[in-house]
């Protein structure tokens, strides 16, 4: 994976987001702050349709400024969107996303929430959305979450009648948190929750603003009797940072959809308006809601002990805090409020941890391991304050480690201990829950419901350490976690995966045979585990063939990674099917490959997901052979056009010059590239100049925000939003003689069959006569669109511009989109060829 550079390093309350698993070390006005939310017993959901969807102002200002437990609810992961970081894509780019809302409620202090539906692509309306997640078990999840999480008030990101205005992701969203507002206090309604007690939140809220009213003159004349306003633009002293500043710190983290914001000073107005529930008459969301410890029975002494350590806190010296706040934690524990209780027992002892400087950590030797394996598991400790701090004893229940220690921690002298652990056959992989078994178009399949609504999959491996604090026992834990020194990052955290002992990773997920010759297919072979040893074999379509049957392998290091290769024979005829793996150890079957994420700006995250590669047997012709490909955000189409026999290099953008362009049959330019490539602007002129002296220039979409270059095109042409969602769209031929469509293949409507997620997106909705367009499309009920690919001749040679989404496509194997972008790279190459005017 491509590595990013370094982002900008704060910390703010317990929180250090420069890597999720690195310890919090916050600063004594950040233990101020937190013991300020301590004293809050209130609650906030946000509520919107994917990541980035997420007004972080609101969500900072609620979490920070009110003190509110606050969260956001996502229903999906963002799996369907594009990718500015790399070629991640679909279910991948849920992964990536998922860390990327982490890292953003680490800043902002927020919480995060999923359901289980999957982000398919846009959606035009609510009726598909809604079709395609399967709503009621969505709804259910929606539900569960209210219920769990117990919010005073919910806030919904988009508007629920608007239907057909936006994006239906959007709408559909707010529908939910409409209809599950009331179904939360149904006590017929039941979800999967083992606890699943009813819960009333007291008003629900549309976080709206002069967007949805189409203009801020619209916006002003507007009757704002149910409108709540809130001024989120404070500053806080404590940790020199306005709301603002955090919010944009927080929003910056969705780097893969190239949301980088500046931060804002100075006042700034967010607008709420009232759907359901108590209207608040005092214009206050948390108007009549009791948020101090009063609100729980045997609450009030908590309280007054609790305020009494905001009022004489010693920002010198927090450690004076530490007797009070014990106090208040041995209170808290006789609470009857189960909810109250859990959570602000974890907020005291964090930090009655931080005031203390209490350093606890268990760090395992290596940074994965399997069943059955051996590990060293090291702890340290060190009590960092006056505070008498006994260590009763250290146990990891999983790992059968049980030591009792009864050892003061003097003053800043640190301990270690070392344990020979075995990790129990029973512990599960640490992979994503979500991507385990195999779900549908709109929905992931979670057989562990208690792992439903979670953004990670919890982690068995925990190490409790029960210390004792002026004669109170508390308990607390740690993840076991592994770190190593890197020369350049210095400490470097990491997460500790339990994973399979073996995995098995096709070199490529398509493999395309354009003739009938058999093509050597290598799957690599990697060890979890020392000294392995077995049978290797593929799972193919009836009317293929594979030799040989299976092959022997040995792999007497962990980590170590050995390619094996099969001859794959196609059928004579076009043919598509998928192969996967078949590792075969001591009599067990493994079948998944290990798919390693690694970006500075998230945890390295380890995915187990099946192994398969697509195989296409595809009657296809090419004209020309070298390609040059500039790449844009980032896409896997290089790949694909070596597969069906290209050879491609790809250009760097001091590469482009117009002697490296002249050696070229085509030049190609990736997704987004006029967004992403800074010198496009400089370039451009080449490029425009390679296609009027007879090259091939194709441009791939761009969208019209953040373009580095004036235009798009050598002729005009106006970039917008239209797109069409809806894979299986009809695809109308406007003119069935150009000889885009006919060389060297012929394109029919049988070649837009089988297309995934989406036809195509940014399509423009204006351009120059210059232009032809070649196809029509739209989804229904839509208007017709004939943007998606646009073809010129230029000078001597030819200009396309195409919004079609092949870069899904092509990696995905679809056989029409392989044909088609063949057909356009052999523009100009027929001898016979000319543009047809319409």
């Amino acid at each position: 994976m491509k590595k990013l550079f370094s982002v900008l390093l704060i910390s703010i309350f317990f929180f250090n987001y420069s890597n999720a698993q690195a310890p919090k070390k916050p600063t004594s006005g950040e233990i101020y702050e937190s013991i300020k939310k301590l004293n809050f017993l209130g609650s906030v959901l946000y509520l919107a349709a994917h990541p980035d969807d997420e007004n972080t102002r609101l969500i900072s200002y609620f979490a920070n400024e009110v003190k509110a437990r606050t969260a956001y609810l996502s229903i999906t992961r963002g799996d369907g969107g594009q990718n500015l970081v790399g070629s991640e894509l679909r279910e991948l780019l849920g992964v990536i996303r998922t860390q990327e809302l982490l890292a953003a409620r680490r800043i902002d202090c927020g919480e995060q929430f999923f359901t289980r539906a999957n982000d398919f692509g846009y959606s035009n309306h609510p009726d598909e959305t809604l079709e395609i997640w399967n709503k009621d078990e969505v709804l259910t999840d929606v539900v569960a979450v209210i219920r769990k999480f117990k919010p005073d008030v919910i806030v919904n990101r988009f508007n629920a009648n608007t239907p057909g205005s936006t994006h239906g992701h959007h709408t559909s969203s707010a529908m939910l948190s409409v209809e599950a507002f009331d179904l939360a206090a149904d006590n017929t309604y039941k979800t999967y929750l083992e606890n699943d007690e009813v819960w009333k939140p007291t008003r629900l809220f549309f976080n709206t603003s002069w967007w949805f009213y189409g203009s801020e003159e619209n916006f002003n004349k507007a009757d704002k009797t149910n409108l709540l306003s809130v001024e989120v633009g404070g500053y806080y002293q404590n940790l020199g940072l306005s709301n603002g500043e955090i919010a944009a710190l927080s929003r910056s983290q969705h780097q893969s959809q190239g949301f980088g914001s500046t931060g804002s000073r100075g006042n700034q107005t967010e607008y709420l308006e009232f759907l359901k529930g108590d209207f608040p008459k005092n214009k206050n969301i948390f108007d009549g809601i009791d948020t101090t410890w009063n609100r729980v029975e045997g609450g009030n002494k908590i309280g007054k002990i609790l305020q009494k350590v905001a009022d004489e806190y010693n920002f010198k010296n927090p450690a004076a805090s530490i007797s009070d706040l014990v106090q208040a934690y041995s209170l808290i524990q006789n609470l009857k409020d189960e909810h109250w209780k859990t959570i602000k027992s974890k907020e005291i002892v964090d930090i009655i941890s931080a005031c203390s400087g209490l350093y606890l950590e268990a760090v395992s030797n290596e940074s994965s391991s399997t069943n059955g394996s051996k590990n060293k598991l090291n702890i340290d400790i060190i009590n960092r304050s006056d505070t008498k701090i006994v260590l009763n004893s250290i146990i990891v229940k999983s790992l059968n480690v049980s030591e009792l220690k009864n050892m003061e921690l003097k003053k800043n002298e640190p301990l270690s201990f070392n344990f020979d652990v075995e990790i129990p056959a029973e512990i599960k992989n640490t992979a994503p829950y979500w991507l385990t078994k195999k779900g549908s178009l709109g929905m992931y399949k979670v057989e562990n419901t208690n792992f439903i609504s979670l953004p990670e999959t919890p982690r068995e491996i925990v190490t409790n350490f029960l210390v004792e604090i002026n004669g109170v026992e508390i308990s607390i834990s740690k993840e076991v976690i592994f770190k190593y020194n890197d020369p350049v990052k210095g400490e470097v955290y990491k997460p500790f995966e339990i994973l399979p002992k073996v995995s098995a990773t096709f070199t490529e997920k398509v493999f395309v045979f354009s003739n009938e010759s058999a093509q050597k297919i290598s799957l690599k072979v990697k060890s979890v585990k020392e000294n392995l040893s077995g049978k290797l074999s593929l799972c193919y379509p009836d009317n293929w063939k594979v030799q040989p049957e299976n092959i022997e392998f040995k792999l007497t290091q962990k980590g170590e990674e050995k390619t094996f290769t099969f001859d794959v024979y196609p059928p004579k005829n076009q043919s598509e099917g998928f192969i996967s793996p078949i590792v075969e150890i001591d009599g067990e079957i493994y079948t998944n490959e290990l798919v390693e994420i690694d970006y500075n700006h998230i945890p390295f995250q380890s995915i187990i997901m099946p192994s398969e590669a697509k195989v296409v047997r595809l009657n296809i012709e090419k004209k020309g052979q070298l390609i040059g490909y500039v790449q844009g955000a980032g896409d896997e189409i290089p790949t694909s056009l070596r597969q069906i026999g290209y050879t491609v290099v790809e250009l760097k953008e001091d590469e482009i010059t117009p002697e490296k362009l002249s050696n070229f049959d085509a030049v190609v330019l990736g997704i987004r590239a006029y967004n992403t490539n800074d010198k496009a602007k400089f370039y451009q002129k080449y490029l425009h100049n390679y296609a009027e002296n007879g090259g091939t220039l194709i441009v791939q979409y761009n969208t019209n925000f953040r373009l580095k270059v004036d235009e798009v095109a050598p002729f005009p042409l106006k970039l917008s939003r239209e797109r069409v969602t809806e894979e299986d769209a009809e695809v109308r031929i406007l003119i069935p003689t150009h000889s885009l469509l006919n060389f060297p293949n012929k394109i029919t409507q049988d070649d837009f069959k089988g297309w995934v997620q989406e036809r195509g997106l940014y399509f423009p909705s204006e351009w120059d006569a210059n232009f032809q367009a070649i196809i029509s499309m739209n989804d229904k009920n839509e208007a017709e669109s004939n943007g998606s690919l646009l073809i010129a001749k230029f000078g001597k040679g030819n200009f396309i511009y195409t919004g079609l989404s092949f870069f899904r496509e092509l990696p995905a194997g679809v056989s029409g989109a392989y044909k088609l972008f063949a057909n356009m790279l052999s523009v100009g190459k027929s001898p016979s060829e000319k543009i047809i005017k319409n």
